[in-house]
């Protein structure tokens, strides 16, 4: 191992000015930024079935959220935990995708990569789900007995 690594001042000699992605500077930088955010999110549309049911899943949910009479501060939590969850899965699958651009290979710490990653998603969706239940949930109990009753 070489000693810079082993000192825990590896890359302490490197700029920013050496890295050819790194050009881009004030509007050009958002517009590339933004192009390559509307590439991933379409990548995880396409590509990643767990982020098309999560989406599906946070379209349904919308307009539930727009109907419960709940406070702004609420209605922020609601919708907070749907885009949380969205973010969770981005992240856990460029985590995979990283893994396995690395190698296809099984390998133990791929494996605790990916499922951290996939910890990440159902911890980000139990808090959805939570919340959810504890602020919308009653409300929708009031209107299914009113339906019923």
């Amino acid at each position: 191992m070489p000693a810079e690594h082993v000192n825990g001042d590896a890359g302490a000699d490197y700029t920013i000015e050496q890295n050819p992605h790194k050009g881009n500077k004030g509007i050009v930088r958002a517009w590339r930024a933004a192009i390559n955010s509307w590439a991933g999110l379409r990548y995880a549309v396409l590509e990643e079935s767990a982020f098309r049911q999560e989406l599906t899943l946070t379209a349904i949910l919308l307009p539930l959220g727009l109907l419960v009479p709940v406070t702004v501060t609420e209605r922020i939590l609601l919708f907070g935990t749907l885009l949380l969850v969205l973010i969770v899965e981005l992240l856990n699958s460029s985590v995979e995708a990283a893994v396995d651009r690395i190698s296809l290979e099984r390998h133990g710490l791929s494996k605790r990569a990916k499922d951290f990653g996939s910890a990440a998603v159902m911890l980000a969706l139990v808090l959805c789900g939570g919340t959810w239940i504890a602020i919308a949930g009653p409300h929708v109990v009031h209107w299914v007995m009113a339906l019923a009753g």
